[in-house]
């Protein structure tokens, strides 16, 4: 074998190694005692479920992103959505179960073959391009799994489906920023956070991770705002309903007395 055959299985063997590696974090997490893992101790439930759905509508629309860019990224752009697609494609695999010949062959097909082969080499060879159009039937499925997941956790606890609205209002303005204001997804992404989370309208972050980390925080602050609003009007609600519990059974112990 040459050296080129030799570095693209030592890649994909690494590959496949980090994968095993972030599953087997990935179920320790689920069955961890650490209090701060643990939603469902400081959220509430309604929140949760909330989270839940956002998370499968992220995870979609972040397939469907890395769909388009493969097939039309150019220049620069390339090396970050060949980044994406692997840090995807790992948490894919991290993520969906593995225990039949389909799922098997969906686990094989979703590894970044030419996302690698380009980062590695900065070309690709004849075997890459087919392997990239099977990674590209694989991103078509597995960005259904997650709609799927979507719609059947939606149903199973009776949610509503008006987060799918405030998505697209917010997934609609991401794309239609980028085409108006002339600029890459990512900074469409943090002006959009900041004008949708506040009155800001302002690209936060000069580097990838300072911008990055401006979305992290805006959105985690409008999370942890609609908990504490959440927690508010329900601590407010449990007041007025202990008074109106107590004022009954007082007129209830007047009335047995007056007997």
């Amino acid at each position: 074998m040459d050296n080129y055959t030799i570095t693209y299985l030592a890649m994909i063997a690494i590959f496949l190694i980090i994968a095993l590696i972030l599953r087997v974090i990935y179920n320790k997490l689920k069955n961890t005692d650490i209090h701060i893992l643990k939603p469902e101790e400081y959220l509430p439930k309604e929140e949760i479920l909330t989270l839940k759905q956002v998370f499968y509508l992220v995870m979609m629309t972040l397939f469907v992103i890395n769909i388009f860019y493969q097939l039309v990224a150019q220049g620069n752009d390339v090396l970050y959505f060949a980044l994406l697609d692997i840090i995807l494609s790992l948490i894919t695999l991290a993520y969906i179960r593995i225990h039949d010949l389909k799922s098997i062959l969906i686990a094989f097909s979703i590894i970044p073959y030419s996302s690698m082969d380009y980062m590695i080499f900065d070309y690709s060879l004849i075997i890459s391009v087919i392997l990239f159009m099977i990674h590209l039937i694989a991103l078509f499925y597995v960005t259904m799994y997650f709609y799927k997941k979507f719609k059947k956790f939606t149903k199973s606890q009776g949610l509503s489906y008006t987060i799918l609205l405030l998505f697209g209002i917010v997934f609609l303005s991401f794309i239609f920023t980028s085409i108006v204001e002339g600029v890459n997804l990512l900074d469409s992404l943090v002006m959009v956070s900041n004008a949708f989370t506040s009155n800001g309208y302002a690209i936060l972050g000069s580097t990838i991770p300072g911008k990055l980390n401006s979305i992290f925080l805006v959105w985690a602050g409008y999370v942890l705002s609609s908990v504490g609003t959440a927690t508010l009007t329900f601590g407010l609600m449990v007041k007025y309903y202990n008074k109106r519990f107590d004022k009954m059974e007082k007129m209830i112990q007047e009335l047995k007395d007056d007997k």
